[in-house]
């Protein structure tokens, strides 16, 4: 089930908080509850996208895009996503998650996300595609920054994420289809 009442309780922790840049850090506190782990009793890699959530959604909060999204009527999608797992999260483990937007392109903006262990190992690393969408399809991100009222251009596109982007097209699609 979605964790409807953690994310209340997410943004209800930034109501207050100062507004940040889309690309600055949005910082959170988290810990692995019962209900997400799996068979090896700890955070299941599906939960994570979940609980990625957490982060991700406060950030657009306080960078003033779900604003944006409310004003326009848009929607708001994610359109693909890599994870590296790289340390187990526990049961009753906290963690901190650090969610920031990287950059945008002519359609997609990308966003990076992870969770830090306390001992200050990185549990995994997150970037997701996401696109801000109406009635016609894939508003511009440059449109939606405008809305937000910022700048309309990206930060520079790190090399590692347009190899992903370049990596990420050269996929067959559709897949499996042999």
């Amino acid at each position: 089930m979605y964790p409807f009442i953690r994310m209340i309780k997410a943004l209800w922790q930034t109501r207050n908080m100062e507004p940040i840049g889309f690309d600055e850090t949005h910082v959170s506190r988290h810990r692995c509850w019962p209900w997400d782990i799996d068979m090896w009793m700890e955070l299941n890699n599906g939960r994570t996208l979940t609980l990625l959530d957490l982060g991700r959604i406060p950030l657009a909060k306080r960078a003033g895009l779900i604003d944006a999204l409310k004003t326009n009527r848009w929607g708001l999608t994610m359109a693909g996503v890599s994870v590296r797992y790289r340390r187990r999260v526990r049961t009753f483990e906290a963690f901190t998650m650090k969610s920031r937007a990287v950059c945008w392109d002519e359609r997609f903006f990308y966003l990076e996300q992870c969770m830090v262990k306390d001992d200050g190992e990185v549990a995994n690393h997150a970037l997701y595609r996401a696109a801000v969408t109406d009635k016609s399809g894939i508003v511009t991100p440059a449109r939606v920054a405008a809305a937000m009222g910022r700048d309309e251009v990206s930060p520079p596109m790190p090399d590692w994420v347009a190899k992903w982007i370049e990596a990420d097209a050269s996929r067959p699609w559709p897949p499996m289809q042999g």
